[in-house]
């Protein structure tokens, strides 16, 4: 499965000429961008934050990346205490390393030799931006919402994975205030490598569970 993964979903926001349709953003301003419009020029106003301190805040954001998640799963590998308190409790373990993933209740769940993690958000597109930055565009589709749940092991062939029949595959639902992180197994032939090229192998989908790491 390609890594844009748009052509794999019964072809939902495809155009006719088979590439991913967006719609044109010149559409009456939703209740919602009415209301963060208001809110934000109001605190402006008041002094309590300046056109500044907001635009650097949206870069911090927009700067967020899978590095962050690939650093934190190379520090497991390497590190079996800290690999302890990453599952233990990964909110924690996120912000020993620097990582300010604020009050969400992070949990880090393992692929082993016989279970397979798989994340989605029903609802919406619930992820664990800070640590991985934004959502790709399939994550947030009502197909791969509705089908991880339904038919995972379909879904994930469709990404080019294939589980062996005796691995387990647990789907995880994220929530406004819970989210996920996968913590894939090591690759085998790296145990000479160091954190930062062990980082480098890891995948946003792997951080999922609809990919793999990479393998030296």
């Amino acid at each position: 499965m390609p890594h844009d993964h748009h052509d794999h979903f019964h072809h939902e926001g495809m155009s006719p000429s088979g590439h991913p349709y967006r719609a044109d953003n010149d559409t009456p301003l939703s209740y919602w961008q009415r209301m963060e419009i208001a809110v934000r020029e109001l605190l402006v106003e008041k002094g309590h934050l300046t056109p500044a301190e907001i635009a650097a805040q949206i870069e911090a954001m927009d700067a967020r990346s899978p590095a962050n998640g690939a650093a934190v799963v190379a520090r497991a590998w390497t590190d079996p205490a800290f690999k302890a308190q990453l599952l233990e409790n990964a909110s924690e373990a996120s912000r020993e390393m620097g990582f300010d993933i604020g009050p969400l209740n992070l949990i880090a769940v393992e692929n082993t030799a016989d279970t397979h993690n798989l994340i989605v958000c029903t609802l919406c597109s619930c992820y664990p931006r800070n640590l991985l930055g934004l959502p790709p565009d399939w994550y947030k589709t009502r197909a791969y919402r509705s089908r991880a749940v339904r038919e995972p092991r379909t879904v994930l062939r469709e990404f080019g994975l294939e589980l062996p029949d005796h691995v387990t595959v647990r789907v995880h639902d994220s929530t406004a205030d819970m989210r996920y992180i996968v913590l894939p197994a090591r690759p085998e032939g790296t145990e000479g490598m160091d954190e930062a090229q062990l980082a480098a192998l890891v995948t946003r989908d792997s951080m999922i569970g609809t990919g793999l790491p990479h393998r030296p």
